[in-house]
């Protein structure tokens, strides 16, 4: 038997056209990409969440000598969630990235263990969050779930 998965998500041409707060959380993430460690991929990402009060948190890409040892951008933000702010709910995650790794026609997406964990994130906090990525080109992919990008997560 062949079964078929299928999904959307918005395309947007450029920041300029998405939401007030969607293009806030955007900017927000290019900033946290300037923290990025990246002197071996030199490919720099940043994230930041939107949380349900408003704030923002940050994380970005930390390589280490010893690799794996390094953490990506969006686990480092989510981490940081849950170690500090357990209550709070994610509501939105950007993500943007530099770096010769991305080509001109390539697509931002998280990596697996940073899909994972955004899967879990959203199975404790009872409550799917807007994904945003920002490729190469300036354009912007919105996703509504994870699981559009993980849907068969790992334990599900």
């Amino acid at each position: 038997m062949k079964k078929q998965f299928s999904f959307e998500y918005d395309l947007f041409i450029s920041i300029n056209d998405l939401t007030s707060e969607q293009r806030s959380l955007m900017l927000e993430a290019e900033k946290a990409m300037k923290n990025a460690y990246a002197p071996y991929s030199k490919f720099k990402v940043g994230a930041a969440l939107l949380l349900d009060n408003g704030k923002y948190v940050y994380g970005s890409n930390q390589e280490n000598k010893a690799y794996p040892s390094g953490l990506c951008a969006e686990r480092v933000a989510l981490f940081s969630v849950g170690a500090q702010l357990p209550d709070r709910k994610v509501t939105k995650i950007a993500i943007v990235g530099e770096g010769a790794l991305l080509g001109n026609n390539d697509i931002l997406t998280p990596c697996g263990s940073c899909r994972q964990v955004m899967s879990e994130f959203v199975e404790k906090q009872d409550e799917k969050f807007e994904i945003l990525m920002r490729n190469h080109d300036g354009s912007v992919l919105v996703f509504d779930s994870i699981d559009k990008l993980l849907p068969f997560t790992f334990g599900s």
